[in-house]
Formats: C-alpha cells, sequence, structure tokens
C-alpha cells in the first residue's frame, strides 16, 4: 500500500527522476515559464516554491548550499538569492502558477505552462566579471 507516500515516479529509476526534476526546475528558474505534462509541473512546483522560500528566509551560506543542491549551479543560485527571491518577498507562498495549455498530441497527455506568478521579466542569470581577470599591459 502507498498509503502517505509523496511523489510520482513517471516511470523512472530514481536517479532520473531526480535529474528530470532538476533539470526542469532549473529551467524554470532561468526562463520562468516552462510548458511540460501536468503531473511533471506538479513535482516541479514543490521543488521550487522550497528553493525560493529558502532563498527569501536568509541569505546565509547555509541557505545558499541547500538551493544549490537543487540547482547544481552557483550562477544560477545567485540569480535567485539577488533577483527572484527579492521579488517575492512579500509573498507568504503560491510562487508558481499552472495555466492549463491543452492535451499533447501523440498520447493525449494534460500540458500545463508553468510560470513564476510575477508580472515583470527577471531576466537571465549571467555570469558576473571575475575580479582580477582582465590583464594590464605591462610596466617593465
Amino acid at each position: 500500500m502507498r498509503h502517505r507516500v509523496g511523489g510520482r515516479k513517471f516511470g523512472l529509476p530514481s536517479d532520473q527522476r531526480r535529474a528530470l526534476l532538476k533539470g526542469l526546475v532549473r529551467s524554470l528558474l532561468i526562463f520562468q515559464k516552462i510548458k511540460t505534462t501536468e503531473t511533471r509541473a506538479k513535482d516541479i512546483r514543490i521543488i521550487a516554491e522550497r528553493v525560493i522560500t529558502s532563498a527569501k528566509r536568509a541569505d546565509t551560506l547555509h541557505a545558499r548550499r541547500q538551493v544549490n543542491r537543487y540547482l547544481t549551479d552557483e550562477t544560477l543560485t545567485r540569480h535567485v538569492f539577488t533577483v527572484i527571491a527579492p521579488e517575492f518577498k512579500d509573498t507568504p507562498g503560491g510562487y508558481t502558477r499552472l495555466v492549463k495549455i491543452g492535451q499533447r498530441r501523440g498520447d493525449a497527455a494534460p500540458i500545463v505552462m508553468l510560470e513564476l506568478s510575477t508580472d515583470k521579466d527577471l531576466g537571465r542569470p549571467v555570469l558576473p566579471e571575475k575580479i582580477g581577470t582582465k590583464r594590464t599591459e605591462k610596466t617593465w
């Protein structure tokens, strides 16, 4: 019996399922909206909201490591802490929205648009300029 067992299996082994969800959460935070199936979107929403909430609470090393555990990209983690989390600082949850689009053509799976619940375009993460990388001309 599966009583009170959370999450969906998607017909995948656990490592592939984790990789799929991490990739979709990263895409959601980079592009602010993605198209996917309804069941995948419902699982992605849980992880994305958890990431944004922990980024919103405190900008500590521990919080950054917790967020980086899902995103595995320091640039995207920085973007979440500096751009996305401040956008939702007064919002108590509900950072994403599901909009039903229709059905997929091959198997009639319900397709939805999962997007961040903000009206502003938050931009994409940009690599910061590294300090000291510019070479100056030799003075000797």
